[in-house]
């Protein structure tokens, strides 16, 4: 069996990954770095499978498409990575599948951002329809900031952010949760706890376990499910109604969840790449 790690940086998550491979007998490891990639439609990389660490789900989606005509088992599949790596498609699904998830408006011009804004009602959380890392996230609290914010974001060069992507806000505790997967199968959940609205471990947030309990199951599969299964980690927020679904991310980080709980979640990932 040979495996490919697709990459752009090297990570902590990362380096575990590559050492629980290393651990495997009769596998063989290719790292394949992305910024160095070069690859033709009927290219299959010399692996059997690839598990995508890329940090760009741009970069990604690309590589996983050109290895479409191939044998390759992709680890995520393209449509997984094309739901999960833009916020508008995630929320499409997870709504259309009846998963609890925030309300969410989409618009495409500043003036038409602001009415939807106005209609929503303030606050209303700011997002850019591709990142991670809590990174252009903007809570907008009156009129006045959201006229400021809008103009800087319509200045921004990346077509991405002629997208205006505005989630409800939800007033939650001072955590949300963390729940990787395994297509239907919950690895293990963590509370991401701040002080700061945002709960994002790269913005300081601790981890402490978070039970599983049935009902945190249910929606977690449901999340899964509506984009496609596969490796993921799903954000997860505590309202007075029940669980709501935030985001998904396909290219899961792992290292504030192993803070947390006592369990090898690169073992458990590098075994559903060999999974046959």
């Amino acid at each position: 069996m040979k495996i490919g790690i697709l990459f752009s940086k090297i990570r902590v998550e990362e380096k575990l990954l590559i050492e629980e491979v290393k651990k495997r007998r009769n596998v063989t490891l290719k790292l394949i770095d992305s910024r160095k990639l070069i690859i033709t439609p009927e290219d299959d990389l010399g692996i059997d499978v690839l598990l995508d660490r890329e940090i760009a789900s741009s970069k990604a989606l690309h590589v996983v498409e050109m290895l479409k005509n191939s044998a390759v088992r992709c680890i995520n599949s393209y449509d997984v990575i094309r739901i999960c790596g833009d916020k508008v498609f995630t929320s499409r699904w997870l709504s259309k599948k009846g998963v609890p998830t925030p309300k969410v408006k989409v618009a495409f011009t500043k003036e038409s951002a602001l009415e939807a804004i106005e209609e929503m009602g303030y606050p209303v959380v700011l997002k850019p329809v591709d990142g991670s890392w809590g990174r252009l996230i903007a809570k907008i609290e009156n009129k006045n900031s959201a006229l400021a914010i809008l103009e800087h974001k319509s200045y921004l060069s990346s077509f991405y952010h002629s997208i205006f992507y505005l989630q409800e806000y939800i007033n939650k505790p001072d955590r949300d949760i963390r729940v990787l997967m395994i297509d239907e199968e919950p690895i293990c959940a963590s509370y991401r706890k701040s002080s700061d609205w945002l709960t994002n471990v790269s913005k300081g947030a601790t981890t402490e376990e978070c039970i599983i309990t049935p009902e945190l199951e249910k929606i977690s599969i449901m999340a899964s499910k509506a984009v496609g299964g596969g490796a993921l980690a799903i954000d997860i927020m505590e309202t007075a109604d029940g669980f709501t679904v935030n985001e998904i991310n396909c290219s899961m980080e792992f290292k504030g969840s192993m803070h947390a709980v006592k369990k090898n979640i690169p073992s458990i990932i590098i075994d559903y790449c060999l999974k046959d």
